[in-house]
């Protein structure tokens, strides 16, 4: 493997994000998952929770528990997570396939009620979330590796953590939530020269944004 720029080329001289790292599962999520433009309400809720799982952690710690996490929290839907109890909780603490932290057990719960308001007041997550998508004017002309170190948040990231903050989830700091923002397609950070930056793109131009 060559790095070079934020750039890491595989056996075949194919270029990706750094981050992946050449590892056969975190290149799968690059390739297949990151930055594709999501509205599945279910997948919505499970990416931001689990991104408050990985605060001081790795993402692919937590990528390569994630199936153990939908089994640990109803395949995270909100309706069902938000009615878990103390039983749950402990279900949970004991769970060693997820990551036994407490207070970051009772935000998924706590956050899966705000979910279930947030979705009748809005019609669905999606609408909620993608209605914070940021404009051509809030992003970097580049996308480059520089850029990207140096922008853990962005001022969406800042507003839309306000505003959830303000309605009671918890776990959902400016880098948090621009980090569920890069993963769900509300930008695209794939670096220039990476293969899947302009398919990326094309996915967003094609997307229909939630109304």
């Amino acid at each position: 493997m060559v790095e070079t720029a934020g750039l890491m080329a595989d056996e075949t001289g194919a270029l990706r994000c750094f981050w992946q790292g050449g590892l056969d599962d975190y290149r799968r999520y690059h390739d297949e998952e990151w930055g594709h433009p999501v509205v599945d309400d279910h997948r919505l809720f499970e990416k931001i929770c689990l991104e408050g799982f990985q605060s001081g952690l790795s993402w692919l710690t937590i990528l390569r528990k994630r199936e153990n996490f939908r089994a640990a929290f109803a395949g995270f839907d909100f309706h069902k997570v938000a009615l878990f109890g103390e039983e749950d909780i402990a279900r949970c603490l004991a769970d060693a396939g997820i990551v036994r932290h407490r207070g970051k057990i009772v935000s998924t719960i706590n956050n899966a009620g705000r979910a279930v308001a947030l979705a009748a007041e809005f019609g669905s997550l999606a609408r909620y979330f993608w209605s914070f998508e940021p404009g051509p004017k809030e992003r970097p002309a580049r996308m480059d590796h520089a850029t990207l170190i140096a922008n853990p948040t962005s001022p969406t990231s800042i507003r839309l953590s306000k505003d959830l903050k303000k309605r009671g989830w918890t776990f959902v700091g400016p880098t948090t939530v621009y980090a569920f923002m890069q993963a769900m397609g509300l930008v695209n950070d794939h670096i220039e020269g990476c293969l899947c930056r302009e398919r990326v793109e094309g996915l967003r131009t094609a997307f229909i944004r939630p109304r």
